[in-house]
């Protein structure tokens, strides 16, 4: 396969997990990002695990979506992530999510 129809397909299927992130996201309650991965989930709760050196955290996710262009199917009944770096949990508002014209994907 040549590198310009690789490229042009890996850009097609970011393109679509966008559109697909953007006809999701107002189902979800929180936003959750990690080191690794981004993840929509209606319920979530992270916990400090410490160890005798160290810590960790443990992130328990239901009804998930999770950002990942390889994935077959992105909607998920639970995840567990377990992870040494940081984590940020964003609740959102519930409302109608509209993206500004200027960055609309729709010609």
């Amino acid at each position: 396969m040549d590198d310009e129809v690789f490229e042009d397909y890996d850009r097609e299927l970011e393109l679509a997990l966008y559109r697909e992130y953007r006809d999701v996201v107002s189902q979800f309650q929180y936003v959750i990002e990690t080191e690794r991965r981004f993840y929509l989930a209606n319920e979530v709760n992270v916990v400090r695990k410490d160890t005798e050196h160290d810590f960790y955290f443990e992130i328990s996710m239901t009804d998930v979506w999770v950002w990942d262009i390889y994935r077959a199917d992105r909607f998920v009944k639970a995840v567990r992530v377990l992870t040494f770096k940081d984590v940020n949990v964003e609740e959102l508002q519930r409302r109608d999510f509209h993206l500004p014209e200027e960055l609309s994907l729709d010609t």
